[in-house]
């Protein structure tokens, strides 16, 4: 049972989702400054390795900062060096775990309670993915939630699929294979569930990561296959570039799901989200027809850009990008990232993951985190 502050944040978070999928503005600037703070020290005082790692970059953990541009970020490779929770693990409801190569340490995100997870995907997926509304099909190139029941992904649009879909939703993803490079994916299968729901004239969602799409158009134009989806199909693409040459790549894959699918491009969108936040950035909708795509999200997650050092760059600028959610409740509500991106408009250009660069703030602090 949640106690009184916990219920406070919870229920509020709640009304602001609410509010905005029935149309309001959810929160404007100054609901969201005062909610992230009143965020910031309930996690102070109740997620210690927090505290200790906010107090370990010199931040006055009695006096809170007065901006939420202000709150200290945890890299997000922080979770796998420790607990990162403002509960009693074992009253997880979900338990989300990063990906990565066999050789890192698997990091876990720990939620306290699914609804706000809930609230959070449907409502930004209702508005980015479904403004029309339309009962979809949804083709899934993304681990199946009962066979890998930690995958964030797969949780999403397992539940979107159940919540949103017409009843005959699939998966073809490989139950075994880990996100990524090399992922096996069942070309066969999906070609079969295709034609179904292009001889029932039933419009689909094809959702996968970038490398999935690639196994499989690679398998489709060996074959010489291709396929003309019902009218108002769409296609969820959810990254997996890492590092490479994003605008190149993702044109490139645009045209050829294009060509072998049948879906317009204007009608792929680029979801980006990660295991440590609760809430998904989309591309803006009046931006899918350029090859400039801005990423827009609901109004309780908030970008910034960043330098190496942590502080905030001019608009325009390129930097590092630092997430604010209100979702992670449960967890930490300030996450920096190894991703680049400059701010444009009220959203930002995503422009890949540096790899070469070292981990900001990570192994430096790593004992701040985990001692205890």
């Amino acid at each position: 049972m949640s106690d009184p502050a916990t219920r406070a944040l919870d229920d509020a978070f709640i009304d602001m989702v609410a509010d905005w999928r029935e149309g309001g503005i959810g929160c404007d600037d100054a609901l969201f400054e005062a909610h992230a703070l009143a965020l910031y020290a309930y996690q102070l005082e109740r997620n210690e390795p927090y505290r200790r790692y906010a107090a370990s970059l010199g931040f006055d953990v009695t006096h809170g900062p007065k901006s939420w541009r202000e709150i200290p970020a945890v890299p997000a490779s922080a979770f796998k060096d420790a607990a990162l929770a403002t509960f009693d693990l074992a009253e997880a409801e979900l338990v989300f775990h990063t990906s990565g190569t066999s050789a890192e340490q698997t990091g876990k995100h720990y939620v306290e309670h699914a609804r706000l997870y809930d609230a959070s995907l449907l409502a930004g997926f209702d508005r980015f993915m479904l403004a029309d509304r339309k009962k979809l099909r949804y083709l899934n190139l993304v681990p199946n939630p009962r066979w890998q029941t930690h995958s964030s992904l797969g949780y999403m649009m397992g539940h979107v699929s159940v919540l949103r879909g017409e009843g005959k939703a699939a998966y073809f993803l490989a139950p075994a294979t880990p996100l990524g490079e090399g992922s096996e994916v069942d070309v066969a299968g999906f070609t079969r569930a295709l034609d179904a729901a292009i001889a029932e004239r039933q419009a689909v969602c094809i959702a996968g990561t970038a490398f999935a799409f690639a196994a499989l158009l690679d398998a489709l134009e060996a074959d010489a296959r291709s396929f003309l989806a019902p009218e108002g199909s769409r296609i969820m693409e959810t990254g997996g570039f890492k590092g490479r040459t994003r605008a190149i790549e993702r044109s490139e894959l645009y045209r050829r799901l294009e060509a072998s699918l049948g879906v317009a491009q204007s009608a792929i969108v680029a979801e980006y989200g990660m295991t440590e936040l609760l809430s998904q950035y989309y591309d803006a909708p009046e931006s899918r027809s350029s090859d400039l795509r801005i990423k827009v999200g609901p109004p309780w997650l908030r970008a910034l850009v960043v330098d190496a050092n942590g502080r905030e760059v001019p608009a325009g600028e390129t930097g590092f990008l630092r997430h604010v959610d209100l979702a992670n409740r449960s967890s930490v509500v300030a996450i920096d990232t190894e991703d680049r991106g400059y701010v444009h408009g009220h959203g930002f250009v995503l422009l890949g993951r540096d790899v070469d660069a070292p981990a900001r703030g990570c192994s430096l602090d790593a004992e701040d985190l985990i001692r205890g």
